[in-house]
């Protein structure tokens, strides 16, 4: 099939989902899609296990259907702006990655507005204890953790590694993250306006921009995005890029032609992925970091 054909073939799978979408009014389209989306071959091994004592902290776990030894420990974090999301609708990117060989553990976490930064981050970190914790229950290496998330997801994992107090605090070492993977996140968002500004708004506004928290010693990091994102300026994966550079950081960011913000993670999906090699990079940059002898082991410096 032609690289066009192909293209006109994934525009009429998007319009099918939509369909349906529209056919479903009390479903979301995100919620439509996981529910119809042929999904990897991985199992759901534990379901709404409680991380913290309060609502939306609780989790899941995907595994692969065959373990001979320890896997590395994937945590994944949803966007959704920090206002919607629920990991359900993700069960199928947890798939995905399990089917690659990781143990995925997939949590909620508290949103706005019953609360605003840096209460989803303490959330995320909390998520990460219970990783360590438990992950070997389920044929995890929870000494080898990779932390990644699309867009506002992006960011608390990114923020985990940059500011390592989080993990800290949640009683984690924070050399247990081998390396963090961002989808499209915000990382250089200020002046602070609308939705934003209530999220972030009332703090050190340092404090909640990764790109001024960049660190020489931070984990190595796969920053990546897509040109035709009207969500997320491309720009902020640029900027966060530079900015570890330039402290001496381990970085990859990669930019895919074409490729708007939920197209994205749709290209991780089992019908999308002709669109971008979106999956591939990213199990790709995972496998290669958490099999690296030491959690800082990964060299390879891309993108401008």
């Amino acid at each position: 099939m032609s690289r066009n054909a192909r293209r006109a073939f994934g525009s009429i799978r998007l319009g099918l989902v939509a369909l349906a979408a529209a056919a479903c009014a009390a479903c979301t389209p995100l919620g439509v899609f996981a529910t119809f989306t042929p999904r990897d071959p991985a199992i759901l091994t534990a379901r709404d296990q409680a991380y913290g004592p309060l609502g939306r902290q609780s989790l899941d776990v995907y595994a692969p259907r065959q373990i001979s030894a320890a896997r590395p420990v994937a945590v994944f974090l949803y966007g959704g702006g920090w206002e919607r999301g629920r990991k359900w609708d993700y069960g199928w990117v947890a798939q995905a990655l399990a089917a690659r060989g990781f143990v995925v553990v997939l949590p909620d976490y508290r949103l706005y507005p019953q609360v605003r930064f840096p209460a989803f981050l303490h959330d995320s970190a909390q998520a990460v204890r219970w990783a360590v914790d438990h992950a070997g229950a389920y044929g995890g290496d929870p000494s080898r953790i990779v932390l990644l998330g699309h867009s506002a997801g992006a960011y608390n994992a990114v923020m985990l590694g940059l500011e390592p107090s989080y993990l800290k605090e949640a009683g984690v070492d924070p050399a247990r993250i081998a390396g963090i993977v961002g989808i499209a996140g915000p990382y250089d968002f200020t002046p602070l306006k609308g939705h934003m500004a209530e999220v972030f708004g009332g703090g050190d506004l340092g404090q909640t921009q990764p790109v001024r928290l960049a660190r020489a010693d931070a984990p190595p990091m796969l920053l990546v995005t897509g040109d035709a994102d009207t969500v997320v300026d491309p720009a902020e994966t640029d900027s966060l890029g530079r900015a570890l550079r330039a402290a001496g950081g381990q970085v990859e960011t990669r930019s895919y032609p074409g490729v708007g913000h939920n197209e994205i993670m749709a290209a991780m999906s089992r019908p999308f992925r002709d669109r971008a090699s979106v999956l591939d990079d990213i199990a790709g940059f995972m496998g290669q970091v958490a099999d690296a002898p030491s959690a800082h082991a990964f060299v390879t410096h891309r993108g401008p």
